[in-house]
Formats: structure tokens, C-alpha cells, sequence
């Protein structure tokens, strides 16, 4: 029996849905857990600052923006610790976007194809 790439494993008995919707939100969750466990920020702190972007006006109802909420509250964070400015953060954003968009369909996408590089 063959699967396709796009298949996806079935979840274990008594799960109704993945924890994860997209890779990248699996990326920013492990991240925060790196990063606590570095000891760059304590649990009261992503706790506050996820609570605070989770809290704020035009937050889905049904929580389908959390990972969206997640990451703007790692990426607040960051910034308030002072271990990555808003503006570094958002230049390496439109770095990955550019090299993305440069990148041949079905060839993995690395920064060196951003066409306009980061000075």
C-alpha cells in the first residue's frame, strides 16, 4: 500500500484534532520552549505576554488566530528582553517572504535566495 506525500498519519485514538495546524506554528511553540529553557524569560513572562495579545480586540472567537497571538507575543517578547528589535525581527520576515518567492517550486527555500539580502 503506497501513500502520498500529502497523506497524513491518523491520530491516535481519543485525539480529535492536531495540535498543530501548520509547521510553523510547531516552529514558534519550540522555540518559546528553547528559549524559556535557556533562561532568557520565565513562564509569569510568556504567560503575561501571551495572555496580553490573546486578550487584545478582534481575537477570533473560535481561537484560530492562537499560533498568530503566539508568535506576536514571542516576538513582543523578544524585543522587551532586548535579544531581538521589532524591526530586526520584521526585516527577517521579508527576507524569508523574498527568498520564497525566488525559490523554484519544490526546491527548499534558504535565505541565500533572498534576492535583495539583509544589510
Amino acid at each position: 500500500m503506497s501513500r502520498r506525500d500529502t497523506d497524513l498519519p491518523e491520530l491516535p485514538p481519543g485525539v480529535d484534532a492536531r495540535v498543530f495546524a501548520e509547521p510553523w506554528q510547531a516552529e514558534a511553540f519550540a522555540m518559546t520552549v528553547a528559549l524559556h529553557d535557556k533562561g532568557l524569560f520565565s513562564w509569569s513572562e510568556w504567560a503575561q505576554a501571551l495572555s496580553e495579545k490573546v486578550k487584545r480586540p478582534g481575537a477570533a472567537a473560535d481561537g484560530h488566530d492562537y499560533y498568530e497571538h503566539w508568535l506576536a507575543a514571542l516576538e513582543s517578547l523578544l524585543a522587551i528582553k532586548g535579544l531581538a528589535a521589532k524591526s530586526d525581527v520584521d526585516a527577517m520576515a521579508e527576507a524569508w517572504e523574498r527568498a520564497a518567492l525566488a525559490t523554484p517550486h519544490g526546491k527548499p527555500i534558504l535565505l541565500e535566495n533572498d534576492p535583495q539580502p539583509i544589510r
